[in-house]
């Protein structure tokens, strides 16, 4: 990938942004100092004084091009533009640039002008603008300005270059693994209508018979058709995604009978949004693999699910017991980790915790607005279930 050959432009590791970003400002100064020890050739000072000068000077308005730079990077750009709130970026942007230009007009005044006279002696005053203010300040506004608008528009050009960039590198990663991933099912795949057919012969066959058999085979049937039909789908319904979580818990609370204790939290307002399909049953499977089925005594599970700010908020508890070691999380999880990091960058939180007695998973995702009209199928199912 071109993104692990050139760490140096885009890794986020320290290192590597520390050095990127001081070879970028030094640079700057650099070509800043040679570009202005040329300004005032007819001044009659040497061009060793006005280099050093200049120098000294590039250093110092680096405060106001650092200070719209990283403002513009970190907080406008991210914030507001690629939101696509314009008006407020523009509105950011103009500030931005004034109070630069009004920031550099100040060191004009001040600090810079104690430098020159540092550097070039008593006759710098006798050679310069002494006493007129009012052009001081109104050239050190334009200067200011001129330099806040080059230096914030090169960096944000490159911000802008970089995201885009990485966000294209994601997309061609998404479509190899979607394709990988499509071509190990087919190679797996039972065609479906020969699957449905048998899994109703043998739900007509147990359903006198057997009602707890015929009600798992109900529910798996379901199960198996969302995986089926909606799992390669960019997008599904969050109330089909949390459906699915439920029919996988009832047909554990089949297995369990009255051994297991399960309570279970489901938004009220899940109708708007839209998930990944498959997202969060493997952490509910986990619960029942390597917490609940290991447990002789009390088995318990607990699902709190709510949405807030556009955002689905999950903690997941189980209890288990204690493991070696050299226990490792399943494939299983690690999957969705690197799924989450693929779909939701910088849209999503997971912490896991895992301690000798109660295994927690605490998951934030943003959430997409789903505006199909189809009602939820969870609407019986907005309430504590023990």
């Amino acid at each position: 990938m071109v993104i692990e050959n050139y760490p140096f432009l885009f890794s986020d590791t320290p290192r590597y942004r520390i050095a990127r970003h001081v070879s970028y400002w030094v640079a700057w100064a650099v070509f800043q100092g040679f570009l202005y020890s040329f300004i005032a050739v007819g001044s009659g000072f040497s061009y060793f004084l006005r280099l050093q000068s200049s120098f000294v000077e590039s250093v110092i308005y680096l405060i106001p091009h650092m200070t719209v730079s990283y403002m513009l990077i970190y907080f406008v750009i991210p914030r507001y533009l690629l939101k696509q709130k314009y008006f407020a970026t523009i509105s950011w942007v103009i500030c931005l640039f004034l109070a630069a230009a009004a920031m550099s007009s100040f060191l004009s005044l001040t600090l810079i002008e104690w430098v020159r006279e540092k550097i070039m002696g008593t006759d710098y005053w006798t050679s310069s603008r002494r006493g007129n203010t009012t052009l001081t300040v109104f050239l050190g506004l334009m200067a200011g300005l001129r330099g806040a608008i080059t230096i914030g528009g090169i960096s944000a050009a490159i911000k802008l270059m970089k995201h885009w960039y990485v966000k294209e590198q994601r997309n061609l990663i998404l479509q190899k693994e979607n394709m990988e991933a499509q071509l190990q099912v087919l190679k797996a795949q039972i065609h479906p209508h020969f699957l449905f057919n048998n899994l109703n012969n043998i739900y007509s066959h147990t359903r006198n018979s057997s009602p707890v058999a015929s009600k798992m085979l109900l529910e798996l049937s379901d199960m198996l058709r969302y995986i089926l039909y909606e799992g390669n789908q960019a997008q599904v319904p969050l109330h089909k995604e949390l459906k699915l979580l439920r029919d996988y818990i009832e047909l554990e609370q089949l297995r369990y009978g009255n051994q297991l204790e399960v309570t279970v939290n489901y938004p009220s307002d899940m109708e708007r949004y839209s998930i990944a399909p498959l997202m969060l049953l493997p952490f509910v499977e986990n619960c029942f693999k390597h917490g609940a089925s290991r447990m002789l005594d009390k088995p318990w599970v607990s699902l709190q699910l709510h949405i807030s700010n556009d955002t689905l908020h999950m903690k997941l508890l189980n209890g288990k017991v204690e493991e070696p070691a050299t226990h490792r999380p399943g494939i299983g999880l690690r999957n969705v980790k690197e799924r989450l990091a693929l779909l939701y960058p910088n849209q999503h939180e997971l912490q896991m915790i895992n301690e000798p007695d109660v295994y927690i998973v605490n998951l934030k995702v943003m959430l997409q607005k789903f505006t199909a009209t189809t009602p939820a199928v969870l609407n019986d199912q907005h309430l504590v279930h023990a």
